[in-house]
C-alpha cells in the first residue's frame, strides 16, 4: 500500500465525516479556546476589555489570513501533485512555503509594531479603550509567526492522513489557554495582557510540536526536506489560497466598519454586543470550515488523479450534509440564544438586553453561510483561485460591507445586525451560481 492511499478511497458518506471529523472537531475546540479570552475578560475584567479584544481582533487575523492562504492555497497544491506522484517535488514545495511563509510573517510583525497606534485608532480604538488594546496586541505580536505555522502545519496533518494529531495539537494548545487564562487572569490578576500571554504560550507550544514532527518523522509523503527554489510555487500556493486570505482579511475590514458604526451608535456597549455574537458566529462557522479543511486534501487529489466520479460524489454529499447541519444549528442558535449571550455578559444587562436582540436577528445567516464557506473551500482544493478569490471578495467586501454601510442609516441598530443575515442570502445566490457554471468541466472535463 503506498504511503498516500490515505487520500485514495471510495466516496461514501461514512468515508466523508470520519476523514473529516477530527478537522471538525480540531476547529470547533479553536474556536472555543479563542473565545475563552473573552469569557475571562468579560468575567473577570471587564465589558471595555472585552470591547479592546474585538477591535483588535482585525490585527490578529492577519497572522490567520497569511497562515490560511499558504495552508490552503500550499496544500492544495501538494495534495494535487501527490495525485500526480510528484512526491519529491510536493515534498520541496511544501519545505520551501513554511520558509516563505517564516519571513512574510517577520516583516508583518514588524510593520505592525511600529504603526501599532495609528493602526488601532484606525480599527476604532478611543483614548478609553487604547490601553486595553495596546496591552493585549504586544504579546500578540510575538506569538503571530508561531499562529501563522500553526495555521499552515494544521492543513498540512490532514494532507498526511495525521488529523488526529491536528485534533490533539489543538486540544493541547486549548487545554494549555484555558489553563492559563485562569491562572494569568483570575490568580495573578493579569488582566487583560495575561489573556494575551495565555494565548501565545499556546500557539507557541503547538506550532514548535508540529513543526519537530514535519522535521523529524520520516513516515508519511511531506516531511521538510532542503527547499528547491521555485518562484512559480510561491505564486500559485499564494494566488490560489488568496481566497481564504481575501475573506479572512476582508471580514477584518467589515468588522472595522461594524467596530466603529456601533462606538458612534452605542459606545462599548455596541461593541461588546457584536463581540458576543461574533464569538458564537464562529463557534458554529468553525463546523463548516473544519468539514471544508478536512476534506479539501481529498478533493484535490481526487482532482490530480482525474478521478472525475470521486468528485462528483463529494460534492452531492457535502452540500447534503450542510444543509441538513445548517438547519440544526439554526435551530440550537435560537433555541439556546438567551443562555450563549448571558454566558458572555454575565451580569451587565444593558449587554445582554442589546446582544439578545441582535443575535436574534442575525442568527438568521446561521442557515446560509455553511455552503458559502464550503464553495470557496471548494474552488481553492480544486486549485481554482480565481473563483475562490471572488466568491470570498464579494461575500465579505461587497455582500456584507454595502448592508453594513447602508442599512444602519435606514433602520438605526437593528440594520447593523440585518446586515449580516443580507450578505449571507446574496452570498449564497452566488455560490450556487458558480456550482451550476463549473459544474460540467468539473464533472466531465468538458467546458
Amino acid at each position: 500500500m503506498k504511503k498516500d492511499d490515505v487520500l485514495d478511497r471510495e466516496i461514501h458518506l461514512g468515508m466523508l465525516i470520519r476523514f473529516a471529523l477530527p478537522t471538525i472537531l480540531s476547529t470547533v475546540f479553536m474556536s472555543i479556546y479563542t473565545s475563552v479570552d473573552g469569557m475571562f475578560v468579560a468575567r473577570l475584567v471587564n465589558t471595555d476589555a472585552l470591547s479592546a479584544i474585538n477591535i483588535v481582533m482585525p490585527l490578529v487575523f492577519i497572522s490567520s489570513g497569511i497562515g490560511t492562504m499558504f495552508g490552503s492555497g500550499g496544500n492544495a497544491l501538494v495534495a494535487r501533485k501527490l495525485g500526480e506522484q510528484k512526491h519529491a517535488e510536493a515534498r520541496e514545495d511544501f519545505s520551501l512555503l513554511l520558509l516563505t511563509s517564516f519571513v512574510v510573517s517577520l516583516v508583518v510583525v514588524l510593520i505592525c509594531a511600529v504603526f501599532l497606534r495609528p493602526l488601532l485608532r484606525l480599527l476604532g480604538a478611543d483614548d478609553g479603550l487604547m490601553s486595553y488594546c495596546i496591552s493585549y496586541m504586544i504579546p500578540v505580536l510575538i506569538s503571530m509567526p508561531f499562529a501563522i505555522f500553526g495555521t499552515m502545519l494544521s492543513m498540512s496533518y490532514i494532507t498526511v492522513g495525521k488529523a488526529k494529531f491536528g485534533l490533539a495539537m489543538s486540544l493541547l494548545g486549548g487545554v494549555l489557554n484555558i489553563a492559563l487564562d485562569w491562572l494569568f487572569i483570575a490568580i495573578f490578576d493579569g488582566g487583560i495582557t495575561g489573556a494575551a500571554v495565555a494565548t501565545s504560550i499556546g500557539y507557541a507550544t503547538t506550532s514548535i510540536i508540529g513543526l519537530i514532527y514535519f522535521f523529524t518523522s520520516r513516515k508519511h509523503d511531506l516531511y521538510v526536506v532542503r527547499p528547491k527554489w521555485r518562484a512559480r510555487t510561491i505564486l500559485q500556493s499564494c494566488a490560489n489560497g488568496s481566497s481564504e486570505m481575501i475573506g479572512i482579511f476582508a471580514g477584518s475590514i467589515v468588522a472595522i466598519l461594524f467596530n466603529n458604526i456601533l462606538m458612534r451608535r452605542a459606545g462599548a456597549d455596541g461593541v461588546a454586543s457584536i463581540t458576543i455574537m461574533l464569538y458564537v458566529q464562529a463557534l458554529f462557522n468553525s463546523v463548516y470550515r473544519g468539514y471544508a479543511t478536512g476534506i479539501s486534501p481529498v478533493i484535490s487529489y481526487n482532482y490530480g488523479a482525474l478521478n472525475r466520479g470521486r468528485l462528483k460524489k463529494i460534492h452531492s454529499i457535502s452540500l447534503k450534509l450542510i444543509v441538513a447541519a445548517s438547519i440544526a444549528l439554526t435551530a440550537v442558535c435560537v433555541i439556546f440564544a438567551p443562555a450563549m449571550v448571558r454566558f458572555f455578559a454575565g451580569d451587565n444587562n444593558t449587554v445582554y438586553e442589546m446582544a439578545l436582540h441582535g443575535f436574534r436577528i442575525f442568527s438568521v445567516s446561521c442557515l446560509m453561510v455553511g455552503v458559502n464557506v464550503y464553495s470557496s473551500a471548494w474552488f481553492t482544493a480544486l486549485n481554482d483561485g480565481k473563483t475562490s478569490a471572488i466568491l470570498s471578495f464579494c461575500r465579505t467586501v461587497v455582500f456584507l460591507g454595502i448592508p453594513v454601510l447602508a442599512l444602519p442609516l435606514l433602520l438605526g441598530l437593528d440594520g447593523v445586525w440585518l446586515s449580516i443575515p443580507v450578505g449571507e442570502l446574496l452570498a449564497l445566490v452566488m455560490s450556487i451560481y458558480y456550482f451550476i457554471k463549473t459544474s460540467r468541466k468539473t464533472f466531465t472535463g468538458n467546458k
